[in-house]
């Protein structure tokens, strides 16, 4: 070995040497530089999902706002086409009232609650028709399940569905009918409503579908993904089926709350 292999063997070190120490900075500096965007990325989640909470809310509070007087309007109506049930009438309109004035002021109410003003209204509703027409209520509850009685359901939610039942049903028809049926079981809310369709073509009024609009965006900004809507025609009947998975829309609000 001679004197310039020897000279050059530490030289040789001293560049490898150099260069992971290079290649180490640029590591850090990518990592850093990784990490602050990663931040900010994360920052930008986070002010986003603060902003479209703001606007859901902005949002809901607009729908209920014009939910309620819809509802109001509706109600009065059945009854001052049937004065002589009025007393009756009165009586759960008393009960409605209550609810939509102080119940449906809470963000959440308990799926009893929202059933039981939901039967209050059907029978508000029932003067419209013939003591004779076939109008079939049904409840199935698991009385057991906790969430039955846990504020977690969104007030005034079985509205649309039911009203539009009495709304477009065939009134008049020997075989007309108008079903409805309630379910709580599992954590979930189920509400089906099914009636025959008229063959008389109903006037179009104005804001005549704010009901059903208001429940599809009411539902997409509380239940998101937890809920399904369904509706379609099976010959000469209607068919509505809402299902509320609360159990699920519980536990998505615990692990991000």
């Amino acid at each position: 070995m001679n004197l310039l292999q020897i000279n050059s063997a530490p030289w040789g070190l001293y560049v490898v040497g150099g260069l992971l120490l290079v290649a180490l900075l640029v590591i850090i500096v990518l990592v850093k530089k990784t990490y602050r965007q990663q931040q900010v990325v994360t920052d930008a989640v986070n002010k986003y999902n603060s902003l479209q909470q703001k606007v859901d809310s902005l949002e809901l509070q607009s729908l209920e706002a014009r939910l309620n007087p819809h509802l109001f309007k509706n109600v009065l109506n059945s009854i001052q086409s049937h004065a002589y049930q009025t007393y009756f009438a009165l009586d759960k309109l008393a009960n409605v009232l209550d609810y939509i004035l102080y119940e449906s002021r809470n963000k959440l109410v308990t799926p009893k609650e929202e059933i039981e003003f939901a039967l209050n209204l059907i029978e508000i509703n029932k003067i419209k028709v013939s003591p004779l027409f076939e109008l079939k209520v049904k409840t199935r509850i698991s009385d057991n399940d906790p969430l039955y009685e846990e504020a977690i359901l969104a007030p005034l939610i079985s509205i649309d569905l039911i009203e539009n039942a009495f709304k477009h049903a065939d009134l008049q028809s020997q075989d007309a009918f108008i079903s409805i049926v309630f379910e709580f079981k599992d954590g979930c809310f189920y509400l089906t409503v099914s009636n025959k369709i008229s063959t008389k073509k109903s006037m179009v009024k104005t804001n005549s579908g704010i009901g059903t609009k208001t429940l599809d965006q009411r539902l997409h900004i509380l239940y998101n993904d937890a809920y399904k809507l369904d509706r379609f025609i099976e010959e000469d009947v209607y068919i509505a089926h809402l299902k509320i998975n609360l159990l699920e829309r519980k536990a998505k609000v615990f692990t991000t709350g």
